[in-house]
């Protein structure tokens, strides 16, 4: 695999993309994801900015990602061609019966998925969904600086980042904790901001098999800014090729 290069410039100039995903739009011969922008409740005004970045990275690094907040895709035939699917600061209920269990057939055919803040303020309904995302939004208190500590470094979307990794977000508390259900990957230290609730164990960051396919999750990401931080960049370019296979490395 190539070295992946950790500084990524991504210009903020460039708006998202919101029709039907084309199947023309990129080459066949690359591995693709679908980034699903919907949002039905807060919209972070951070979408556009992310979106402009994960295509870039696509351009980078040989995968093509299209970007849609059209739920329309959501069939058998319009996920068949993805390696992976990005709900990218998706928020509240989404999809449909019908586009939910089209989605539940492509995660049980090997499908991948990348959850990426807010998608777990999403689909509260859907018991299914919170299983694959591995726990659902509770709230968060302001924006700060907090540490975040490194679990495991064997797996990919972590390799790069120190040990104490300092930065600022919004810190998410969660319903439940998913460490039973997932492998922890990232925890951010309550002892070092104000307003957690989830004590000596916060888990920011996680990965889990899913049936046949592969999921992955981040609870950063909320300002625009984070999207030209090379940190942050190198752990959600490293989570999509865990997500996609590309990266073969497996989450214990």
């Amino acid at each position: 695999m190539k070295r992946i290069a950790l500084v990524v410039l991504v210009s903020l100039a460039a708006c998202a993309h919101t029709t039907p995903p084309s199947r023309s739009s990129s080459s066949p011969s690359l591995p693709r994801i679908l980034l699903f922008t919907r949002t039905k409740g807060f919209h972070h005004s951070s979408i556009p900015a992310a979106v402009v970045l994960l295509k870039r990275l696509g351009v980078q690094h040989g995968f093509a990602a299209t970007a849609t907040s059209d739920p329309a895709a959501f069939t058998d035939a319009g996920l068949a061609g993805y390696r992976a699917v990005v709900f990218l600061l998706t928020t509240g209920d989404v999809l449909n019966q019908a586009q939910q269990a089209a989605f539940e057939r492509y995660i049980a055919r090997g499908g991948g998925y990348v959850g990426i803040h807010s998608a777990t303020d999403t689909e509260y309904g859907w018991a299914w969904y919170g299983r694959l995302v591995g726990a659902f939004f509770a709230n968060h208190p302001k924006i700060q600086q907090a540490t975040v500590d490194v679990h495991d470094r064997s797996v990919a979307a972590t390799t790069q980042l120190p040990a104490r990794w300092i930065r600022t977000d919004e810190w998410y508390n969660f319903r439940t904790d998913p460490t039973p259900n997932v492998h922890v990957l990232l925890t951010v230290d309550e002892s070092t901001y104000t307003g957690g609730t989830m004590g000596a164990h916060h888990p920011i960051a996680w990965c889990h098999e899913f049936g046949d396919g592969r999921a992955w999750y981040t609870a950063m990401g909320h300002s625009s800014s984070a999207y030209s931080e090379p940190l942050f960049v190198g752990h959600l370019l490293r989570g999509i090729l865990y997500a996609t296979g590309l990266d073969p490395t497996p989450c214990r």
